[in-house]
């Protein structure tokens, strides 16, 4: 008996996608990285030379590679609770209703997540501006002085990473609201029976039956947020003196404004190894939860 074409045929152009736009780029950017491939390589292919892991060797050594990855990792650290516990609390109200009302703020909840991003940054860098923004004037009501939004090394990550959290929590905030219209409506209502409150349906009933979901949106946020990249260069070209400069950021000012291709191709592969063990800690901590 012949196997069935169909579900190959069906799932055909996805792997194509996938091959062509996630494990291509790694096996091109793995043999470009030990090169010395740069823009003169570009125009004489013959010209381009085998270093082996010296690229590997100068990143390990590189001050302003480190200091990205570490930017990075406090992006993560602030940005992946945030974004994950505000779609899900923002989720849990829109759900309370079916009404016009709150179908339109569904949408309104939405709109940053296809909002341009140099719209975004255009709103944002005027909320952020030391002289005539909003949040220095709200400082100034209360008697506080200005504040370097964008300027302080440290005020800085954190300004970013609002943006970034704010564009970050409307495809989450979907996701949930499909989650949330998956439970069964008999067992809140037999909650409800028994006396149960609205906080103890949400920890004992609501949130077990999202763990699939949440996981979901946990690993596609560090993700995210790990290849972050829109609103630093945006906002901050990676300033001031490299403080808000995430890796993705790092990488192309390397790749495409040095022009050391070989370069940002090593740390291209060092970033794909960071998100692969994140994303693989993430799965086995899920896979021991649900074993025990």
């Amino acid at each position: 008996m012949k196997p069935p074409i169909a579900p190959y045929a069906f799932i055909a152009p996805a792997l194509l996608l996938l091959l062509a736009f996630g494990v291509l780029p790694v096996v091109v950017a793995l043999l470009v990285s030990v090169t010395d491939l740069d823009l003169a390589g570009l125009a004489d292919w013959a010209n381009v030379g085998f270093v082996g892991l010296e690229n590997y060797r100068e990143l390990l050594a590189d001050h302003g590679f480190w200091q990205a990855l570490a930017n990075t990792g406090i992006y993560a650290v602030f940005g992946v609770p945030a974004v994950v516990v505000a779609s899900l609390a923002v989720a849990l109200l829109l759900n309370r209703s079916e009404n016009r009302f709150f179908r339109a703020l569904r949408a309104f909840y939405f709109v940053p997540a296809v909002t341009a991003i140099v719209a975004v940054s255009l709103v944002w860098g005027y909320l952020y501006n030391t002289r005539f923004g909003l949040l220095n004037h709200l400082l100034s009501l209360v008697g506080l002085p200005p504040a370097q939004w964008l300027g302080d090394s440290v005020l800085v990550k954190f300004s970013v990473a609002l943006v970034a959290v704010w564009r970050g929590t409307g495809l989450n905030i979907i996701i949930f609201l499909a989650a949330l219209k998956g439970i069964p409506r008999e067992y809140l209502e037999a909650a409800a029976l028994d006396g149960a409150s609205e906080l103890r349906k949400i920890t004992s009933i609501v949130l077990p039956l999202l763990r699939f979901a949440i996981l979901f949106v946990t690993v596609t946020t560090v993700i995210a947020w790990l290849q972050l990249f829109d609103e630093p260069y945006v906002l901050t070209k990676g300033g001031p003196l490299g403080r808000s400069t995430s890796i993705s950021l790092f990488l192309y000012q390397e790749g495409f404004a040095a022009g050391r291709f070989g370069y940002a191709g090593a740390g291209t592969l060092v970033l794909f190894l960071v998100i692969a063990g994140a994303t693989l800690v993430q799965m086995r901590a899920r896979r021991f939860d649900a074993d025990h």
